[in-house]
């Protein structure tokens, strides 16, 4: 017969067990939006999972390609615009995963692209993320992520093109061209940063170059997308 006293001290310890279980089953775990890996090398367009933009005459140059020894999306522009996003919803809570990761490699520039004025208001890469709000046009909110050619680092521009779109400029100029870069951003504090106060979670994530504002060209790549813990 077990006694009260260590009955109560067995309780304990398979609670506590069964509490460091549920913890770990339940811990929040990174969210990978997109690696390439899964598409043949060579595949052109808009690659299967993606949604093309419903504006403007996308050429949607782009091509799964490798380099450095895995696959990548290779984008090109000439006097164009293309958009590419992914739905999200319901797949990111940015309490737990707030930190965006990417890799990516600018080529070429287009010819004095400036985010903050909408006649020069091109980009060689731009990774957006969207939490739409009806009507979309008016009120959603969207954070785009630059490699900016003439901009400083770390400018924070709202559009004069796309009202519901607030530039942040990661990577400016030709400095870095052709150097496959990792950038890391806390999308949670962008966002109070940029509106001043607590997101909900995103809805969609996009990939984008442009050059049509310019009427010059661009071109560059991009790597694995996640969302991630820390």
């Amino acid at each position: 017969m077990i006694r009260e006293p260590l009955r109560r001290t067995m309780l304990a310890v398979v609670s506590a067990v069964l509490a460091v279980t549920v913890t770990v089953a339940v811990a929040a775990a990174d969210f990978v939006v997109e690696d390439w890996s899964k598409y043949p090398a060579g595949t052109r367009g808009i690659p299967p999972g993606w949604e093309g933009q419903k504006w403007g005459s996308p050429a949607y140059d782009f091509a799964i390609v490798q380099d450095g020894g895995r696959k990548v999306l290779h984008l090109k522009s000439k006097d164009e615009g293309s958009t590419i996003s992914k739905d999200i919803k319901g797949k990111i809570n940015l309490k737990e995963t707030p930190f965006l990761e990417w890799t990516w490699k600018a080529v070429v520039l287009p010819v004095g692209g400036d985010s903050r004025k909408k006649e020069l208001d091109d980009q060689a890469i731009q990774v957006f993320v969207a939490w739409p709000r009806f009507p979309e046009m008016v009120r959603s909110r969207i954070i785009g992520y630059v490699w900016d050619t003439t901009v400083p680092v770390g400018t924070i521009a709202k559009s004069e093109k796309t009202g519901t779109v607030t530039y942040i400029v990661v990577r400016s100029g030709p400095g870095e061209l052709g150097k496959w870069i990792t950038e890391r951003r806390n999308v949670r504090e962008d966002f109070k940063k940029v509106y001043g106060e607590e997101p909900d979670n995103p809805a969609a994530l996009s990939i984008s170059i442009d050059s049509n504002d310019t009427k010059s060209v661009s071109e560059s790549f991009v790597g694995p997308v996640a969302f991630k813990v820390r």
